[in-house]
């Protein structure tokens, strides 16, 4: 028996948000035979990627008894209930324990429309996958009590720094519209090896540059192919770092040839844009796990952190018109 399960987007979930984790939407295949709710249920649980131990028979039986799963009308489903094919069932899951990320989202700005933070390097900003409770929006809602705080974009999990969100449903189209729009300003900071040739080149104006990137499912490098560029970034500054700070790098990393900081404004958004255009220019971010060299996941040390962080966004509020300028605190 196949399923599909999907977190919730514009509609609205007929169960509320529990403990900063959104319920989930499974809907029965069309070419699916009929088959009762239990049974269903207990088969997208059992077959779980990353399934808390204690997940049993009796506990998703308590779903049941505790009115937990529901139609998209929030009917309560009885365990007996047949279903069929293409109906929609929505129940909670409980994540598998994992492992605390250190460091916090440090809070910037807050007011009713927006919460603004500083993440922490390896803090994943939405659930997915194995990074369920160990994210920004799960933490930000239990530490806030803010049940519908979404992001109005997102950082790969293993950059830091500035962070969006909204605190309000009714205002969230227009900051997600906004980023998506890309009238937002940007700037990252990255550490990678000093290039004379670039700083020279940036010395005498911005540099740009343009790809086109690609992004396949199941690959986890992005990658350049031919046709017309659908990624660009300006680079602005290359600041070679102190020997104090070199010493800091090398203290985590080993030695280094001269590093510095690389000034970065992406103007598009796509995934890896920032690490697969520095390590076209040569210079690879430092502790990037995915490029040059894909490194094995139980490699990953959080002591260790790639050293990308978002540190400026700006924009013009869409809400009442006022300039918006949030920083990150972060080295």
């Amino acid at each position: 028996m196949g399923q599909r399960i999907v977190q919730r987007r514009r509609r609205q979930a007929p169960l509320p948000i529990r403990d900063g984790l959104n319920p989930s939407r499974a809907q029965l295949p069309e070419d699916a035979a009929p088959v009762t709710a239990l049974a269903f249920i207990t088969q997208l649980i059992t077959t779980q990627t990353h399934r808390a131990t204690g997940d049993d028979a009796a506990a998703i039986h308590a779903r049941f008894t505790a009115g937990e799963v529901v139609d998209p009308q929030g009917r309560r489903l009885p365990p007996d209930r047949v279903l069929t094919p293409g109906q929609d069932v929505w129940f909670y899951r409980t994540p598998a324990p994992e492992t605390p990320v250190p460091g916090d989202c440090r809070i910037i700005h807050h007011d009713d429309h927006l919460l603004v933070v500083d993440k922490p390097h390896f803090l994943a900003t939405m659930p997915r996958g194995r990074h369920i409770t160990e994210t920004a929006v799960v933490r930000l809602r239990r530490s806030t009590g803010i049940p519908d705080l979404t992001p109005a974009h997102r950082l790969d999990r293993l950059t830091a720094g500035v962070l969006v969100l909204t605190c309000d449903p009714a205002v969230r189209g227009a900051y997600q519209q906004l980023f998506s729009s890309r009238g937002v300003h940007k700037t990252y900071r990255a550490t990678a090896t000093h290039l004379p040739e670039l700083a020279d080149a940036v010395a005498r104006g911005p540099v740009t540059w343009e790809h086109r990137i690609n992004k396949t499912r199941g690959r986890l490098q992005a990658y350049l192919e031919d046709g017309a560029p659908n990624a660009r970034t300006v680079l602005s500054a290359v600041t070679p770092v102190s020997d104090a700070e070199q010493s800091t790098l090398e203290s985590v990393h080993g030695p280094l040839p001269r590093q510095a900081r690389y000034t970065l404004h992406p103007e598009t958004g796509r995934t890896h844009q920032l690490r697969l255009h520095m390590l076209t220019a040569g210079a690879p971010i430092l502790g990037d796990p995915l490029y040059p060299e894909v490194l094995p996941e139980d490699a990953e040390d959080f002591r260790i952190p790639m050293h990308l962080t978002a540190t400026a966004i700006e924009f013009t509020d869409p809400i009442d018109g006022q300039r918006r300028s949030f920083s990150s605190e972060r080295e």
